[in-house]
């Protein structure tokens, strides 16, 4: 065997992660985009389709999440350590979960209508995945686009802040309402898994801030 073809079977093969963490990234945005549409939506007979769609998103991505635990157990050097891979293949998934725990609740529960906390919550949740896309398609050339992800890192944590304070008002002004107390129940448990998912996705960006430490 040439030394060529020994040497690779031992070099990264970056191909396999990158692209699958792009997927994993990209079915996030899609995921904040359906959201938003959905806490936006007029159209109360929109909202199931919508969530269908979520939902498929959400099954695309545990797909992907399989195949990149495979392929860590079959790959013999990793362009990351692969707890750094695992752990931002984990905290992508659990953001897309609760985001999808959030729309299924809004589906279960059926209130009578959604309040303007959740539809700005719902908001900050797509431009936070649309921030962690961004952020993933430069990871392929980490050295030289570390200043671009960086400032998408910063934008995801101030999302989470703004989510925060969204989330308290929100909850505020929801226990001062007059509405029935079954009403208030349900809402208070999809504001709730609204404000889950901006942590979620703020830990997609606290992963990404390790990355960046440790290779930029």
């Amino acid at each position: 065997m040439k030394l060529n073809s020994i040497l690779s079977v031992f070099a990264p093969d970056e191909s396999k992660f990158f692209p699958l963490l792009e997927e994993t990234a990209a079915i996030c945005a899609t995921s904040g985009a359906l959201m938003s549409e959905l806490f936006s939506s007029v159209k109360q007979e929109k909202i199931p389709e919508l969530y269908k769609a979520i939902k498929a998103e959400e099954s695309k991505g545990d797909k992907i999440t399989g195949i990149i635990f495979k392929e860590l157990n079959n790959t013999f050097i990793t362009p990351f350590d692969r707890e750094d891979i695992s752990e931002l293949t984990d905290v992508m998934d659990d953001a897309v979960d609760s985001m999808n725990r959030a729309a299924h609740k809004v589906v279960l529960f059926q209130p009578e209508t959604l309040p303007e906390s959740t539809r700005l919550l719902a908001e900050i949740l797509q431009k936070g995945t649309a921030e962690i896309n961004a952020a993933v398609g430069e990871l392929s050339n980490l050295k030289k686009n570390d200043k671009a992800i960086r400032k998408h890192i910063r934008e995801i944590k101030r999302l989470e802040e703004e989510a925060d304070a969204v989330y308290e008002k929100g909850t505020t002004d929801l226990f001062q309402s007059d509405i029935k107390a079954v009403e208030l129940i349900k809402l208070k448990e999809i504001i709730q898994e609204l404000e889950k998912s901006a942590n979620r996705i703020n830990n997609v960006g606290k992963c990404l801030k390790t990355i960046v430490v440790k290779y930029s």
